[in-house]
């Protein structure tokens, strides 16, 4: 059952009413921004939220969440976007940004929980979750009616094993799932419990009927590469990252390409870009034009950008625990567990992703 969480003034109302409902700093940033972007984050008391804040960095709003976020949805069609617990987690937060409906928590039934992803229909009345059924160990993914409370009205098959990011292919009706390949259950906590026969893949499914179009793995060299975040570019081809799970010293490239007649490899990294992402992908972002293609990485420290039709380095940047990464325009927001994020430094510890919202 939804349960309606008490908005406490949650940003104030639209247009100019919108304005005026916000602290003056909060105001005043919105005002000079281009874009929005919401991400999750904790504070130094380890209470929990999420914030929307401006291509800049600067918050404008912030709101209190009861547990650790994830990822994040968003629909301008539906006007809401929704946060994830992060995996292995049971409860999910609708929201508008706007302020003009009350945020509503939503759970995942028992014997499944979210596995921090999710996205909705083209026309923002479905949301697809990315879910774990516990006693068999496979993945599903969940669906919910956005215009009824995120009320649950069934599940398909991911295919796979721990589906993570969920994508809506350029079609409006191919969803296509990134299958981490990695079992887990709540009650072991985030432990990795079927490393030595993890298989990732890549599935594309159809929205509407549940059914396989097509699956796609990595050549075996690559089997403890687990398959996780993705964006469709502008060319019609899949850029995914990567979270490498076998020998740390091994030369792999955590960034994948599926092309579009179907071929899935890696794309070939020289070793100071290849050391950045230390074989270890938080997030992929697209640039507006569909031409450019970013990777975080908290563990190497940093990002880098990469032409998708030249396939061609474009530049790489440090940043400290850097996971967040959004396009913005034509460039990146970043953002960083130690409280960086875009121009601006706060006392708080910024969760893995970042999600435009208009």
């Amino acid at each position: 059952m939804a349960i309606e969480i008490d908005r406490r003034a949650f940003l104030a109302a639209a247009g100019a009413a919108f304005l005026t409902g916000l602290p003056a700093a909060g105001g005043e940033a919105l005002a000079g921004s281009r874009a929005l972007f919401a991400t999750a984050f904790m504070d130094e008391a380890k209470a929990y939220g999420f914030a929307i804040v401006t291509e800049r960095g600067e918050i404008v709003h912030r709101e209190a969440m009861p547990g650790r976020a994830h990822g994040l949805a968003w629909s301008a069609e539906a006007g809401r976007a929704v946060a994830f617990a992060r995996r292995p987690g049971n409860f999910a937060i609708g929201f508008d940004p706007a302020g003009r409906r009350a945020p509503i928590a939503f759970h995942a039934p028992d014997a499944r929980h979210f596995y921090g992803h999710g996205v909705f229909s083209r026309d923002g009345g479905l949301l697809y979750a990315a879910e774990n059924d516990l006693d068999a160990g496979i993945g599903k993914i969940g669906i919910y009616d956005a215009a009824d409370g995120f009320r649950r009205l069934g599940e398909f098959d991911s295919f796979g094993v721990g589906p993570h990011e969920i994508i809506l292919m350029r079609d409006g009706r191919t969803l296509a799932v990134a299958n981490g390949g990695i079992r887990t259950h709540p009650d072991f906590g985030r432990a990795k419990l079927n490393l030595a026969e993890m298989k990732s893949t890549i599935a594309l499914i159809d929205g509407e009927t549940g059914s396989l179009i097509a699956d796609f793995r990595l050549p075996a060299d690559y089997r403890r590469m687990s398959l996780r975040h993705m964006v469709h570019a502008g060319d019609g081809s899949l850029w995914i990252g990567g979270q490498f799970e076998g020998d740390v010293f091994a030369p792999v490239s955590p960034v994948i390409r599926l092309d579009p007649d179907g071929a899935l490899a890696p794309i070939e990294l020289a070793r100071p870009a290849r050391s950045l992402l230390a074989g270890y992908v938080g997030a992929v972002a697209l640039s507006a034009d569909g031409g450019q293609a970013g990777f975080s990485s908290p563990k190497g420290g940093g990002y880098i950008v990469i032409d998708t039709m030249t396939k061609r380095l474009l530049g790489r940047t440090a940043l400290a625990r850097n996971s967040g990464l959004a396009a913005a325009g034509q460039a990146m927001i970043a953002s960083s567990e130690f409280g960086r994020i875009g121009e601006c430094q706060y006392p708080l510890y910024w969760d893995n992703h970042i999600c435009a919202i208009g």
